[in-house]
């Protein structure tokens, strides 16, 4: 099993809507492992470790996020995985 590292920046209506929360929900479900946080610009930011197929299906659900959310633009910038999470986190 190939094991990924993600970083994004999801751009939009994604703060106060759930977007965090979700987020986590959907990367604990997956055993995707990082954490998330709101920008100072109102967009959100979050780095996801795991296996290729779970990363790629949490980024799959933050193309479009929550139920109250409206992704404009989805950046993933690949990284090396580093393995340096126990968990998946909402930095606040």
């Amino acid at each position: 099993m190939n094991s990924k590292r993600v970083h994004l920046l999801v751009e939009g209506l994604v703060q106060g809507v759930y977007f965090r929360q979700g987020m986590m929900e959907i990367a604990e479900q997956n055993n995707v492992l990082g954490w998330v946080r709101n920008l100072p610009d109102s967009n959100v930011e979050a780095i996801l470790e795991g296996s290729d197929s779970n990363v790629d299906a949490v980024v799959e659900w933050a193309r479009f996020g929550s139920a109250g959310a409206v992704v404009k633009e989805l950046k993933i910038i690949e990284e090396n995985y580093v393995g340096e999470f126990s968990n998946f986190e909402i930095h606040y």
